[in-house]
């Protein structure tokens, strides 16, 4: 079979978009994997394909439907990055003419909005932070209250010795544990991140951010992420780690990130019913067909 995609990518954080408004592609698990892979497919991050609503969110006024595979082939609920890249892919296609529009998600309904400097800002929602919401397994453990936020205590077992430290939990529709750092450069990212997405206590894996606070207005990130590895930036881990480090107490509501990627803007009001802002770039980088193997 073979398929169109725009390659795209949102501050290094590389995708493959599919039009699928017109129908339904059908891809396996294992075509999502060949087409992520960097030797033999296209080459990303992520896979995110672009649909039409159901008739019941269109008369609702959602203008699409964005569903969203991982390298791995596993379809998760939210991306920063890839709703960014989503926004400009649709107006550029003409397949919406609005500067705003509303998305269905698995997490929920999002709303990227194209922005005069060439930029998009989406609206993220709402973070949640208790740990049925992440999800977290929090039993037998003491969270350490600081200023609006909590530490909890996490222990790597799969390293020798073991590591103990404190982390921030939250999520974006997607699950983040957020460990504050001194140095992202010297973190031990790729000896951690794996442990701690398949830590026992998330059982829906999670990704694993290393943030390090350079002023309240400014931070360095990088991210581990769920079924990807760690990537040149990460949209629900940028704001994971910001509105994680505002409860802290270490943060203002409008955040810089610099990650290896480039810079997003992250801003949170800091209430429960307020959402998060993500602002960043969205370049397409080129067009292509590919033949697709049938694979099972």
């Amino acid at each position: 079979m073979q398929i169109r995609f725009t390659k795209m990518q949102g501050a290094g954080n590389d995708f493959i978009v599919l039009d699928e408004t017109q129908g339904r592609l059908g891809l396996s698990p294992a075509q999502y994997r060949f087409l992520a892979d960097r030797h033999f497919g296209v080459g990303a991050d992520q896979i995110l394909s672009v649909r039409a609503p159901a008739p019941q969110a269109a008369a609702e006024g959602i203008d699409f439907e964005y569903v969203i595979h991982n390298a791995d082939g596993g379809e998760v609920e939210q991306c920063g990055n890839g709703a960014r890249c989503f926004a400009r892919f649709v107006r550029d296609q003409g397949l919406t003419a609005k500067d705003s529009i509303r998305v269905q998600t698995r997490a929920g309904v999002i709303a990227p909005r194209l922005t005069a400097d060439g930029r998009v800002t989406v609206d993220m929602g709402l973070p949640r932070f208790a740990p049925e919401q992440v999800p977290f397994d929090a039993s037998g453990l003491t969270p350490t209250p600081q200023h609006q936020g909590e530490k909890w205590p996490l222990t790597l077992d799969g390293i020798a010795p073991a590591a103990h430290f404190s982390i921030a939990i939250a999520s974006m529709g997607n699950p983040h544990a957020v460990l504050l750092v001194d140095d992202v450069d010297t973190a031990p990212v790729a000896a951690w991140g794996p442990l701690i997405e398949h830590h026992a206590r998330f059982p829906a894996r999670v990704n694993a951010g290393f943030l390090q606070i350079v002023d309240r207005a400014q931070v360095r990130l990088r991210v581990y992420e769920r079924g990807a590895g760690e990537t040149l930036a990460c949209g629900t881990g940028a704001c994971a780690a910001v509105v994680s480090g505002i409860r802290l107490g270490l943060l203002d509501g409008l955040v810089d990130v610099h990650t290896r990627g480039g810079r997003l803007s992250i801003a949170w009001a800091g209430g429960a019913s307020d959402p998060v802002f993500l602002t960043g770039p969205a370049t397409t980088v080129f067009e292509g067909q590919i033949e697709l193997p049938d694979l099972l």
